[in-house]
């Protein structure tokens, strides 16, 4: 079998903006459903949403056929949950509360094989390989992982050019909601000072040759963050998709007057 390659680590390297829906649903038949709405990448969720390690390798089968990406983002940088993704196929983590560079190099290192990295070897057990039918997967797999890490906190700004400069990440994802937490503002990632965190670090990241990414469900909003030169931006959510839809729905019938009652007089003998 021949290699499967990394088609959005691709486009970034290329500077092809790319456009993702977040996935919280934990579910393969939503997630096979959302493959075929045209973003170009999804995000299987295992940070907020109730997702394990089998149910993360059911969202990537379901997704497979389709001509979107998976990225998943596991609960924390941890390298022996990286090597389980990575086995069952994951070519694109995204790490979330990533705050130094040394995190960062340890979250590459997880995702390739020695002598360059720490990667556990067990390709003949592992979806990633096809169970070995691609028989140069060993020797070619590192080019083809794509390591994004999620700077949302003071600290992590504080330590953003470091963090950006680190060889094997491809790309930094500002999370406003722990940022905003961080610099005080919960519950508020819309505050100016905040906006321009984002800003800078975009700039910042930029700057280093990497990948800046974020997520907003604010269409202007996303339409300026790739003005200013990101290139991964999620701009959904699929739990607030269907309860916004849900409720939209629900409200236009609750809120309907009744309807007139029948005029008995024009209902006829019948």
């Amino acid at each position: 079998m021949e290699p499967i390659r990394n088609t959005f680590k691709q486009a970034l390297a290329a500077r092809q903006a790319q456009i993702g829906l977040w996935v919280g649903l934990a579910d393969p038949y939503v997630a096979e459903l959302l493959a075929t709405t045209g973003f170009d990448w999804l995000l299987i969720d295992g940070e907020h949403a109730p997702n394990n390690v089998r149910q993360v390798l059911g969202q990537l089968q379901a997704v497979a056929p389709y001509p979107v990406h998976p990225i998943v983002r596991p609960v924390e940088g941890d390298v022996a949950l990286i090597k389980q993704y990575l086995d069952i196929g994951a070519q694109t983590l995204l790490i979330p509360m990533v705050e130094t560079a040394e995190q960062a190099a340890r979250c590459v290192a997880a995702t390739r094989y020695p002598p360059q990295g720490i990667r556990g070897v067990g390709s003949a057990l592992a979806r990633a390989s096809r169970w070995s039918q691609i028989g140069s997967y060993l020797h070619e797999a590192d080019g083809d992982m794509c390591v994004l890490v999620q700077v949302e906190s003071v600290t992590g700004l504080n330590n953003l050019a470091e963090i950006a400069a680190v060889d094997g990440v491809d790309g930094v994802f500002f999370g406003p909601a722990d940022l905003s937490a961080s610099m005080g503002y919960l519950g508020r990632p819309g505050e100016p000072v905040v906006q321009q965190a984002i800003a800078d670090g975009i700039a910042t990241v930029l700057r280093a040759g990497k990948a800046p990414g974020i997520l907003t469900a604010d269409t202007q909003l996303a339409r300026s963050y790739l003005d200013m030169g990101a290139l991964f931006v999620a701009v959904g959510v699929d739990t607030s998709l269907l309860a916004k839809a849900a409720t939209s729905l629900a409200r236009s019938f609750k809120a309907a007057p009744a309807a007139p009652a029948p005029d008995a007089a024009a209902k006829g003998p019948y």
